[in-house]
């Protein structure tokens, strides 16, 4: 076997990445993790010299597939702002040999969205139908395309500041989106009523303030290469259900449950059920006498899953 592995940069991934079903793919990774047939370790964080940026390592094992793999994804200071890019690298477990090296951008937008959309499926109100999207970059969109599906939505509003200067080309590209989708003027004007509220933005602070919300919501939040980034007030973690994607290593990358439990009394611990534990059924669906929150920091092992699909497809 050739030492040489496949590399599939963005349009390449982006092709591959329309002929595999994410969820399904992520669903079966999670049921995996629950068995013992995946590992995850925690993420790998590097500060470059002088505070010119860092990288993260994501790392992780997928056994039954024969494969393991890491993704790297540096944050490189520059004057005209920072860069951030990414790339996955699949090994084979049975001959040591690199498999695949594929651009991670559309990979990490798939599989973001993915991974929330199986949070929604299993935490979510059946009879949710008021949809809320806080964002409107690929990431965002991606979203609306994984949760479309998912509920009965009766309306799907979408709101980011930069929408204030977009032109219209771009306004109709986010309705071609689904029928449903209207275009809120503000952020309150979004999550008005909402049942379901997705926090799809690469902000480095809270957007949104639960308290302010005027009834009990699933509220999903994202990462982004920021430090400590969180999408909601720290201290918020304190009055709501919390889940999270992988709890053996959530709380020790996510910025706002880090924040929580040094500033803000929140306990690790409280955590009520990850996406392998409400995927094995092993955790019940929450009651809404109060806010529920989903956290996710993007895994190895999502990145893997979709790199090892893509690589089958060739």
């Amino acid at each position: 076997m050739s030492s040489s592995p496949h590399v599939l940069h963005q349009a390449q991934a982006r092709e591959l990445l329309a002929q595999v079903d994410a969820p399904q793919i992520l669903r079966k990774l999670f049921q995996d993790l629950a068995a013992g047939q995946a590992v995850q370790p925690a993420q790998q964080l590097v500060e470059f010299p002088r505070a010119a940026g860092d990288f993260i390592n994501y790392l992780g094992v997928l056994a039954e597939d024969g494969v393991y793999g890491v993704k790297t994804s540096p944050y490189i200071v520059r004057e005209q702002g920072p860069l951030v890019t990414a790339w996955t690298l699949l090994m084979s477990m049975q001959t040591g040999q690199p498999l695949l090296l594929c651009d991670a951008a559309e990979l990490t937008t798939a599989r973001t969205a993915a991974t929330t959309a199986l949070a929604v499926e299993a935490l979510a109100p059946l009879s949710a139908r008021r949809l809320a999207i806080i964002g409107s970059g690929k990431v965002a969109q991606a979203h609306v395309h994984y949760v479309k599906q998912l509920r009965d939505w009766q309306h799907i509003s979408l709101f980011s500041p930069s929408l204030a200067n977009a032109s219209a080309e771009a306004i109709t590209q986010l309705k071609s989106l689904d029928p449903r989708v209207v275009i809120a003027a503000s952020c309150d004007a979004a999550v008005d009523n909402a049942d379901v509220i997705l926090l799809c933005t690469s902000s480095a602070g809270p957007v949104l303030d639960p308290a302010r919300l005027s009834k009990p919501a699933l509220i999903t939040s994202i990462s982004t290469n920021a430090p400590r980034a969180h999408e909601v007030p720290p201290h918020s973690l304190n009055a709501m259900q919390v889940f999270c994607d992988y709890r053996q290593t959530t709380p020790g990358a996510a910025g706002d449950m880090l924040i929580a439990a040094e500033q803000h009394g929140w306990d690790p611990r409280a955590i009520v059920g990850d996406l392998p534990e409400l995927l094995s059924d092993w955790v019940q669906r929450p009651a809404y006498d109060r806010h529920v929150f989903f956290r996710s920091i993007g895994l190895g092992l999502e990145d893997i899953a979709l790199a090892n699909a893509l690589w089958r497809q060739l």
